[in-house]
């Protein structure tokens, strides 16, 4: 008679699992995105609302029908594409035609991520791959902007969201600039408590930074966020801006204005946090952070563009393989030895 053993199940590492697959993982990211988007949503009305769910449905049909004609499962229910059109969707101006929307949503999987190889193997941030390209493709309707809390804003929608296929749209008169354009073109100085709670103008996600915030302070007390990415980011932001500020104040905007201004919270907390592109040893997140925020410091002091938040992610995205074989730490007693990579 024979007696049942144990069975030894040998398996390669991780052996310590954190329980967190990536479907919840990616789950617990929507939910932190849910007030921000309906935020945006209450802000922008149905231009808001048509924005992000174009956004949506366009990355998740790319994704669905990029698996399917490469005779692979659809990975649309692991909710990774769900984020990559949400915060593709919130980078785009809200009265942006519809037809450019979709485009790029095609754009931020397809060549984005898909081209890459899929999830876990995408360089750069698909969603700032979307957007650069739509940036570059049509600047003047990336620079339109829609004035938030409208009184109509439910009920109508600006002439531009609904402009056929490769024609060019015709914006409605009233227009209004962001926060960051109007300091630097004019010196005109916004409230800091309008910037903090989203009282602006600008794309979907400059809205409240107390949300996006409150949003990455969920992520991280579920330990599904890197907090050394954003804090590195706004304390180089806030150092730089600082001594630029102290030197000549009348030219250069204040560090305070500087963190809630534009797309940097949104960015610092969502975008560059993003697991695959950014860098995996703790110094080599603290340099990534510090890069994305003097690139977006300069640009936004001596460049062209009011904003530089994009740029500076995806040059970041850029740099982390670099920075993590520069950080990586030394395996024990290979101290002046040639290591095998």
């Amino acid at each position: 008679m024979t007696r049942p053993g144990k069975t030894l199940e040998i398996r390669t590492s991780p052996h310590i699992l954190s329980g967190s697959s990536v479907d919840s993982i990616m789950f617990n990211v929507v939910l932190a995105l849910l007030p921000v988007t309906v935020f945006a949503v209450f802000a922008f009305g149905l231009a808001g609302l048509l924005t992000l769910t174009v956004a949506v449905a366009a990355c998740v049909l790319t994704e669905d029908f990029i698996c399917r004609a490469a005779g692979k499962p659809s990975t649309i229910g692991d909710w990774s594409v769900t984020i990559t059109g949400l915060l593709y969707g919130l980078t785009l101006p809200p009265g942006l035609p519809l037809w450019m929307v979709f485009v790029g949503g095609v754009i931020c999987v397809a060549m984005g991520k898909a081209m890459f190889g899929g999830l876990g193997y995408n360089t750069f941030n698909p969603a700032l791959v979307g957007r650069a390209v739509l940036q570059a493709a049509f600047p003047v309707a990336m620079t339109s902007w829609m004035p938030s809390f409208t009184v109509g804003r439910f009920s109508s929608l600006p002439s531009s969201t609904l402009t056929l296929p490769f024609t060019a749209p015709e914006y409605d008169a009233i227009t209004s600039a962001t926060p960051l354009a109007l300091w630097k073109f004019g010196h005109e100085v916004t409230a800091n408590a309008d910037l903090a709670m989203g009282f602006v103008s600008g794309s979907a996600g400059e809205t409240s930074s107390v949300l996006i915030l409150l949003g990455g302070l969920y992520l991280i007390a579920r330990n599904m966020m890197n907090w050394r990415i954003p804090a590195s980011i706004f304390g180089a932001v806030i150092v730089f801006s600082g001594a630029l500020h102290l030197w000549n104040p009348e030219r250069y905007a204040s560090p305070v204005f500087m963190l809630l201004s534009g797309g940097l919270m949104l960015g610092a907390v969502f975008m560059a946090s993003d697991m695959v592109g950014s860098p995996m040893t703790s110094l080599g997140c603290y340099l990534y952070g510090i890069l994305i925020g003097l690139v977006t410091v300069v640009i936004r002091s001596w460049g062209g563009l009011p904003e530089g938040v994009m740029y500076a992610i995806l040059l970041g995205n850029a740099a982390t393989p670099h920075l993590d074989r520069w950080t990586r730490p030394r395996v024990y007693g290979t101290e002046g030895k040639e290591v095998a990579s």
